[in-house]
């Protein structure tokens, strides 16, 4: 299945401009809180409506403002797991399915077709047992699975996940995690994961599409994402920590000004670059001064059991955060002088947007 999505939606203080698209694959929504993520799955939901644009599901339009076309949430059939799983909390698990069965029991051949239906999905979530507990009754990681083969049941083209470890903490949300991920890959479809966890979307999804400030900056294989980002917004959701204005200079070269330095860059620097940015593990120790090379000084050491953490003042005045090999910076302490090598094959060369 695939999912084509190109939207306008003012509300105000706030407005939404998303573009994107995706095939049988799970496509992570990545943004900060606020960027309008969870807005967009209600759209393509049909519980918001967009002023402009449309929206179509394998080719089947669900909205088009031009054309005069705005399908109701039901007959969409696109499943939309929320952040709190709105679960029915005055109905058992097994009341809950059947309220989701309503209007689809011809294709089940009636209620006992509905019953067959359910027991199947309980015993591939492994809810079996639980038919006659309430929501309040089942853990935060059952309630997800519960939730989810309401969902299912329903048989929908596609999934949309709104944040869905959002209440969940500590090994609940690690292992529920991992349960989601075999779920999706049962699924088949296309699954739209709504997050502001860079980690969540390296380990679930496929491709991904970044949200700033209600607009989409572009979409990417995920791996391109942690490996080369063509924007600011896209590196620092990718959790780079480093980055400085810049400017192109000749020969592949720019000037980071805010760590006061010319740095030669391996990757092509396009002609609106706007920052530079390097991730805090591929900055190494000097042992000289050279290509790349920043004479800076120690402001703060955190060591952890594997890595130390260094905060390195720059040139320029903007602090670095380095995390080298445990060995190298043993011997440091703050205060002191330290040069710190940036590869030109690890920086990154961005644009605003």
């Amino acid at each position: 299945m695939s999912v084509s999505v190109d939207i306008e939606k003012d509300l105000g203080d706030f407005s939404l401009r998303v573009s994107f698209a995706a095939e049988n694959c799970v496509h992570g929504l990545l943004g900060a809180s606020g960027c309008g993520k969870s807005l967009t799955l209600r759209c393509i939901a049909g519980v918001v409506r967009p002023d402009r644009g449309r929206i179509a599901v394998d080719g089947r339009v669900l909205f088009d403002s031009g054309a005069g076309t705005d399908l109701p949430p039901q007959q969409r059939n696109v499943g939309l797991l929320f952040q709190n799983y709105a679960l029915f909390p005055n109905m058992t698990l097994e009341q809950n399915r059947l309220a989701a069965l309503r209007g689809t029991r011809e294709k089940r051949g009636g209620r006992r077709g509905d019953r067959a239906a359910i027991a199947e999905m309980l015993r591939r979530f492994r809810l079996t047992g639980l038919e006659r507990h309430r929501p309040a009754q089942l853990s935060g990681g059952q309630q997800q699975r519960a939730a989810l083969a309401r969902i299912l049941l329903t048989e929908p083209s596609i999934l949309l996940l709104d944040e869905p470890f959002s209440a969940l903490d500590g090994y609940l949300r690690w292992q529920t995690e991992l349960e989601l991920s075999e779920l999706l890959d049962g699924f088949g479809g296309t699954t739209l994961l709504v997050t502001h966890n860079r980690d969540e979307v390296h380990r679930l999804c496929e491709t991904v599409t970044i949200l700033h400030r209600g607009r989409a900056c572009g979409s990417s294989a995920v791996e391109q994402l942690f490996q080369a980002p063509r924007t600011l917004a896209a590196c620092l959701l990718s959790g780079c920590k480093n980055y400085s204005r810049a400017e192109k200079r000749g020969g592949g070269t720019v000037y980071a000004a805010d760590w006061g330095a010319v740095l030669r860059c391996a990757a092509p620097v396009p002609e609106r670059v706007s920052h530079i940015a390097i991730r805090a593990h591929h900055i190494a120790v000097a042992e000289a001064p050279g290509e790349n090379v920043l004479a800076c000084r120690v402001s703060r050491l955190v060591r952890d059991v594997f890595s130390t953490i260094v905060m390195a003042e720059t040139p320029g005045g903007k602090r670095l955060r380095a995390e080298p090999e445990r060995t190298e910076p043993a011997s440091l302490a703050a205060g002191e002088p330290l040069l710190l090598r940036l590869p030109p094959e690890r920086l990154m060369p961005l644009e605003e947007t």
